[in-house]
């Protein structure tokens, strides 16, 4: 049986506005950080994860693949934090900038990440027996959109968190893509092996911390220098 035109369209869709945000990335990642080419790449790279996300979760609603339907969600949320966070520079000064679809989209991502590994627990059947990568994907999800949810009552101990957030949040999302990557083009020479979903996780999120830490010492108010 032949998938209907309109799944053979959203997938068209789906692996073009993937590939686009595979390519972006890296653009806006090199360009020089708060300049037009920055805006500019990361902009078209934000859009391009949404139509994935949009697409994706389409597609595996209507397959259905339960699995894929929970990712897809946790997947964009760090794409649509670190987007929006850079509207909220100003929550470090006490201002209230959090908007409504802020937390939305923060609860619906906790609730589909908890969902998520809830079942790799205790049904794995129902996310396509790929127990451990669902739990690990659920127990991020829910970290991401609880300290998000964390964040959105508390001031802001630090003037550049949103730099930070944008940076992991961005960086994040990209493992997503990677991790997509990987699981089409590798996981079918591996017949389906479970660790092929979490490998970029495990190595992209040390060049989280490495680089959130890079920049922290580099943003780290210098020692005014002892007068002779």
């Amino acid at each position: 049986m032949h998938d209907p035109l309109w799944m053979r369209a959203f997938l068209a869709v789906h692996i073009t506005a993937g590939f686009g945000a595979f390519i972006l990335a890296p653009l806006a990642l090199v360009s020089a950080k708060g300049g037009p080419a920055h805006r500019r790449w990361g902009k078209i790279y934000f859009w391009c994860m949404t139509v994935v996300a949009v697409t994706a979760l389409v597609m595996s609603l209507y397959l259905p693949i339960l699995f894929l339907a929970l990712v897809a969600i946790f997947s964009f949320y760090s794409a649509f934090a670190a987007y929006r966070v850079l509207g909220q520079k100003a929550a470090w000064k006490g201002e209230r900038v959090v908007r409504p679809l802020d937390w939305v989209a923060a609860v619906i991502c906790f609730a589909a990440s908890a969902a998520l590994a809830l079942l790799g627990f205790i049904r794995p059947e129902l996310v396509q027996n790929l127990r451990i990568p669902a739990i690990v994907f659920g127990v991020v999800g829910m970290r991401i959109a609880g300290r998000a949810m964390w964040e959105f009552t508390h001031r802001p101990a630090e003037k550049m968190f949103w730099w930070y957030a944008h940076l992991q949040g961005m960086i994040g999302s990209y493992i997503a893509a990677w991790t997509a990557f990987c699981v089409v083009t590798i996981g079918p020479m591996l017949h389906g092996a479970w660790w092929i979903w979490v490998a970029p996780t495990a190595i992209g999120v040390p060049a989280i911390i490495a680089t959130k830490a890079y920049y922290k010492k580099k943003f780290a108010p210098r020692a005014k220098t002892a007068m002779a």
